[in-house]
C-alpha cells in the first residue's frame, strides 16, 4: 500500500529571526535546500533553522494556509512560532547528517536459538 502524500506550511528563521514561509511536499528535502543556501531568499539572510511546521493531507489546504500565514503581521507569526517552539530550537538538527547504527550496550551478545 502505498503511504499517502503529505504537504508542509513551514517557517524558517536567522538566528537574528527575519522569518521565510513555505510550502512543499517534502520537508527534509526543501529544509536541506535552505540550510545549503540553495534558495536566494533563505541564503541571503541565513534563514536556515525550521522553526515551525503543519502537515496537510491536501496540497489546496497547504497552501491556503501558506497564503493565510504570509498575509499575517510579523507579532501574529513569532505567536505562532512561539505556541509550539517558545525557544526558537531549529526543529530540523541533525537532518541529513549520517546515521550511526549499531548496538548501543556492547555487553550484549548473541545467543543461539537453542538456549
Amino acid at each position: 500500500m502505498q503511504r499517502p502524500k503529505r504537504y508542509y506550511v513551514y517557517i524558517m528563521s536567522s538566528k537574528g529571526r527575519v522569518l521565510y514561509v513555505g510550502v512543499t511536499g517534502s520537508l527534509m528535502f526543501r529544509v536541506l535546500q535552505h540550510k545549503s543556501g540553495e534558495d536566494g531568499f533563505t541564503a541571503k539572510y541565513k534563514a536556515d533553522r525550521l522553526v515551525y511546521y503543519e502537515v496537510f493531507k491536501y496540497v489546496n489546504r497547504a497552501i491556503a494556509r501558506e497564503t493565510e500565514i504570509k498575509k499575517w503581521r510579523r507579532e501574529k507569526k513569532v505567536a505562532l512560532i512561539q505556541s509550539i517552539n517558545p525557544a526558537w530550537e531549529d526543529l530540523s538538527d541533525g537532518w541529513g547528517q549520517p546515521a550511526h547504527l549499531g548496538i548501543a550496550d556492547s555487553s550484549l551478545s548473541l545467543r543461539s536459538s537453542s538456549e
